[in-house]
């Protein structure tokens, strides 16, 4: 593997890295646009408002589809040539939106904007880990998504502006011309890496089975699956409490998600262990407190602020643990198994929810959304050796992050044990 372009003095190569995080702002907003547009895109597109959002349940399927296969087939290519088509097909399914009045198009078009999605999610971890000495590595991944946060918070809202100021084919046209625009500044500012020749390549299957993947793909489902029960259903969760200002309470959450990343930026290079046990345990009981006292109206949003604090650091620190498990070198396939999971926990998560909701009422939601959340945190405790040490190896380069008996000792700021990190290198 080539070595990444690192920056003297220990700096983050920020142009490129922002470069990378607003990909991922044009992936989710293109993702879930639809959803906020379902009244304007029906009557022009002559279907009912579910079928809009079909649109949205398009993209994630095929993203599940393809993220495997597709980045398999693409590892031999160069890294950034692949990147840069990614965003390509993005700006041709947008245009495609945009310019479509023949709802089977808007769903072929949609479906183009799905395997997209997959390919580059599945890029997005490994290439900024590529960019960086492996010490800053997680804080590279922690820029890189909080181009979700960012789309999450203020991107779907100010899309939904645009789309009410100048007609949604317009917010659909603007999502193709920032694609293309990404795609310059990409060629300008993030370095090429090679792609993986032949006889170097791990078979997926190898990659699959090693130690540290399989953990970290068992928390990823199990978080996703937790959050969706509770996140897709918190409208009525709220109504059922009295507390009719669901707008408000989605905007603490996605406000509360941005103090999460930062300080995720904070913690995620020198104590990924404990501040992810405190990010699930910070769930867990924010689960506990809805289901308990969800009907006083400041325990409800001060929890759902909390959630979104927790919850908006963890996908960063499981992923950065995915990459040191995997390596930088394998990171895209990993990234790829991972993005599959993410999809299934979603919809895992969404259904369950649903079917919940429809036998339970509202009120057992959070009660629902605890054993799969639960179950993360007791893996992330137990999986201490392969998945999830206590201090990330600042020479994990290879593919683990394991930390061996050797020279350099490090000690976790919050509290974790002391740990000796290998000098030469973790174990595959």
């Amino acid at each position: 593997m080539t070595q990444s372009s690192q920056v003297k003095g220990g700096r983050l190569p920020w142009s490129g890295l922002l470069a990378l995080s607003c990909a991922a702002f044009t992936a989710v907003l293109t993702e879930l646009l639809p959803a906020g547009l379902l009244p304007v895109m029906a009557a022009p597109l002559r279907v009912s408002e579910s079928r809009i959002g079909f649109l949205v349940t398009a993209y994630a399927a095929a993203s599940f589809v393809a993220a495997v296969p597709v980045t398999a087939a693409l590892r031999g290519l160069p890294r950034r040539p692949v990147l840069c088509g990614a965003l390509l097909g993005f700006a041709v399914s947008d245009a495609l939106v945009a310019l479509s009045s023949s709802y089977p198009l808007t769903v072929a078009a949609r479906l183009l904007a799905g395997v997209m999605g997959g390919t580059l999610w599945a890029m997005l971890a490994g290439y900024a880990a590529r960019m960086v000495p492996a010490e800053r590595r997680g804080r590279a991944i922690a820029v890189v998504l909080a181009g979700i946060t960012v789309a999450l918070a203020c991107g779907v809202p100010a899309g939904t502006a645009l789309a009410g100021a100048l007609g949604w084919r317009a917010a659909f046209a603007a999502l193709a011309l920032l694609a293309v625009l990404l795609v310059g500044w990409i060629r300008l500012r993030v370095p090429g890496f090679p792609g993986e020749p032949a006889h170097a390549r791990v078979p997926l299957s190898r990659v699959a089975v090693r130690p540290g993947i399989r953990p970290v793909l068992s928390v990823t489902l199990c978080l996703l699956l937790g959050h969706q029960v509770m996140y897709t259903y918190v409208v009525p969760f709220a109504a059922r409490a009295g507390y009719g200002r669901t707008g408000v309470l989605l905007a603490v959450f996605g406000t509360a998600t941005v103090a999460g990343i930062w300080l995720t930026g904070v913690l995620v290079d020198r104590c990924p262990r404990p501040a992810l046990l405190g990010a699930l345990a910070l769930i867990a009981a924010v689960l506990a407190v809805l289901g308990l006292a969800a009907r006083t109206p400041g325990a409800l949003t001060g929890a759902v602020a909390l959630w979104g604090v927790a919850f908006g650091g963890a996908p960063t620190l499981v992923q950065t643990a995915l990459v040191d498990a995997a390596g930088p070198a394998d990171a895209d396939v990993a990234t790829a198994l991972q993005t599959t999971v993410y999809n299934a926990g979603i919809a895992a998560g969404s259904l369950t929810g649903g079917l919940a909701l429809d036998a339970l009422g509202a009120g057992a939601l959070p009660w629902t959304a605890l054993p799969p959340v639960l179950l993360a945190l007791t893996t992330v405790a137990l999986a201490r050796r392969h998945a999830f040490p206590a201090v990330r190896s600042a020479a994990a380069s290879g593919g683990g992050s394991l930390a061996e008996p050797g020279a350099v000792g490090v000690t976790c700021p919050a509290g974790d044990h002391d740990v000796r990190r290998s000098a030469d290198g973790a174990r595959r």
